[in-house]
């Protein structure tokens, strides 16, 4: 098979993989509530009742220097007025990247429910002493390697890795209020927040939340 019959083949084989299988939750965009983020704790709640795998998990997408994008899956820390929250090492790419550019965007997908959830805006550190709270909370080997200050570089030798590692997690048990003071906790507070509602119709239901003046303006989109 040559390359054009190949690429041929993976599309059919792609497009006969079956999405949207199950039933569906039903979104009725006129009975949303008036703030976005009590929609999100709703349908998060949802696929965590439900048992969906990793319903905390998201996409996290910046932008470095040059403007190239990047992304990465992240556990959501938490929810609240001022936003969605997030950590990481100040010196890893997305640490580097925030510095440069302080806006980012979150997708979250549950496949199961057919549901997606983006949201994009501006994101702020957090202060030292939730940055330390956050650090405080990760299991001891995340610390340690946290303090390493590693994240991302290039691994030459692991006996060098497992080595250091080792070392670091002796001091974090011998010190164990020390923190990281590159830990940061950030939160994302969002000028957009888009709901997605998959159909097997393929008529799929989306309702974006824009940040006004006022408050939330609401508007139905297009699938």
């Amino acid at each position: 098979m040559d390359d054009g019959d190949h690429g041929t083949a993976v599309r059919a084989w792609l497009r006969d993989i079956e999405v949207f299988a199950g039933p569906l939750p039903e979104f009725e965009p006129e009975q949303a509530p008036a703030d976005p983020t009590t929609l999100f704790m709703s349908w998060l709640s949802e696929a965590v009742r439900d048992g969906l795998r990793d319903p905390h998990a998201m996409t996290l997408s910046t932008v470095d220097e040059a403007g190239d994008p990047d992304a990465r899956v992240l556990i959501l820390k938490g929810v609240d007025a001022g936003g969605w929250q997030f950590a990481g090492h100040g010196f890893s790419p997305k640490g580097r990247q925030l510095a440069v550019h302080s806006r980012a965007a979150l997708t979250f997908y549950w496949p199961e429910h057919g549901r997606q959830v983006r949201l994009r805006g501006a994101v702020v550190p957090g202060s030292a002493e939730d940055n330390a709270a956050d650090f405080l909370s990760r299991s001891a080997t995340a610390r340690a390697e946290s303090l390493l200050g590693r994240q991302s570089q290039y691994l030459a030798d692991t006996t060098e890795r497992d080595e250091a590692l080792e070392k670091s997690l002796a001091q974090v048990r011998s010190e164990p209020a020390l923190v990281d003071a590159a830990w940061t906790l950030y939160t994302l507070a969002p000028t957009e927040v888009e709901f997605w509602q998959a159909a097997r119709n393929r008529v799929h239901t989306r309702l974006r939340y824009e940040r006004a003046e006022q408050g939330w303006e609401r508007f139905r989109l297009w699938s």
